[in-house]
């Protein structure tokens, strides 16, 4: 059986951005991501937000596009949430959603991100790519050097002979 260990960072937001997530009702909409999260096999290390955004730091399981498990996930909140009677004034979630990879060495620290995102908000020390729901052009890359070398520039199949020049 294969080993896998997919862990994500994922960011998003409520419809319109609007701030309805109430405190008093943070902690249930939060526990019906997580039950969401783990019965389609994920693993959830951290989950927590602000008013208007939403931060999972999670395992996906290799059979699930990510997109279908951030859709299954605020599909399921929404509609739980509302059936408890609970979010009068949410509208449910924005369409997009920002997703990250997460090396496994880095995952305390992804966690610690998330389980303190009130104060990372109320003293402006946001690490502003993942609080990013958008697509920017700004992207994250290793150093250019990185990319000068063609490991396949003297390449010689046995059979084939030389790759096709592109």
């Amino acid at each position: 059986m294969p080993y896998c260990q997919l862990l994500y960072h994922l960011v998003w937001a409520t419809k319109y951005r609007n701030p309805s997530i109430l405190p008093e009702e943070e902690g249930f909409l939060q526990a019906l991501m997580r039950r969401k999260a783990v019965q389609l096999g994920g693993k959830v290390f951290a989950l927590d937000g602000m008013t208007d955004h939403t931060h999972v730091v999670t395992s996906i399981p290799p059979a699930i596009a990510v997109a279908t498990f951030v859709g299954k996930i605020k599909g399921a909140s929404t509609t739980q949430f509302h059936n408890a009677g609970l979010g009068r004034d949410f509208l449910g979630w924005e369409v997009g959603y920002s997703a990250f990879t997460i090396d496994p060495s880095r995952l305390e620290r992804y966690i610690a991100y998330v389980t303190n995102q009130k104060r990372h908000h109320t003293e402006q020390t946001l690490i502003p790519l993942l609080e990013r729901l958008e697509e920017t052009t700004a992207t994250v890359q290793e150093p250019p050097p990185m990319y000068q070398i063609d490991p396949f520039a003297d390449y010689q199949s046995p059979i084939h002979g030389a790759p096709p020049v592109a």
